[in-house]
């Protein structure tokens, strides 16, 4: 009896994974005609104020006034320059990946999906970026200690929230 029961569940887990996965392949199901459901249709977008967004921006302006961030950037002699250019050059090729995707690909050429055309973009620009911060965290532990990558994340959030609320 258990060994049935067993079976029986086996096949409705077999069956339900072959129609979800029927459903990915096929994009679309049988019955939907392309229209708006009446849920979809009275949902609003997410607000673009919303307390997370705040909470990382209000963070990062308070964490550079208080760490005296961008003087300590420029003034501080325990920074690790070599490591600290690295830095920037990794994030300048990471900047210039994505600009290049944003403005030239997207809004020049018109090219909505560009990682099908390109597809070493977006993991040239993830390692680039990645690479950068560890490159920072070397650069500036010095100066913060164990307070380095709990500063550059939350400066990194504030920016990301930042620019969120732009567009």
């Amino acid at each position: 009896m258990a060994d049935a029961l067993a079976n029986s569940e086996l096949q409705s887990l077999r069956n339900r994974f072959k129609k979800d996965a029927e459903f990915v392949l096929r994009g679309v199901s049988e019955n939907d005609t392309g229209e708006k459901s009446p849920e979809d249709k009275d949902a609003k977008p997410l607000p673009r104020f919303n307390r997370h967004s705040i909470f990382w921006i209000v963070a990062s302006i308070g964490l550079t006034y208080y760490t005296d961030f961008f003087s300590v950037l420029m003034k501080d002699e325990n920074i690790k320059s070599w490591w600290f250019s690295v830095g920037v050059a990794l994030l300048g090729v990471s900047l210039a990946m994505a600009l290049f995707s944003i403005v030239y690909l997207d809004w020049f050429r018109g090219v909505r999906q560009y990682d099908v055309q390109y597809p070493a973009i977006a993991p040239v620009t993830t390692a680039a970026f990645i690479a950068s911060s560890c490159s920072f965290n070397i650069a500036l532990w010095p100066v913060w200690s164990i307070c380095t990558p709990i500063i550059l994340f939350t400066q990194f959030m504030g920016i990301v929230m930042f620019i969120s609320l732009l567009g």
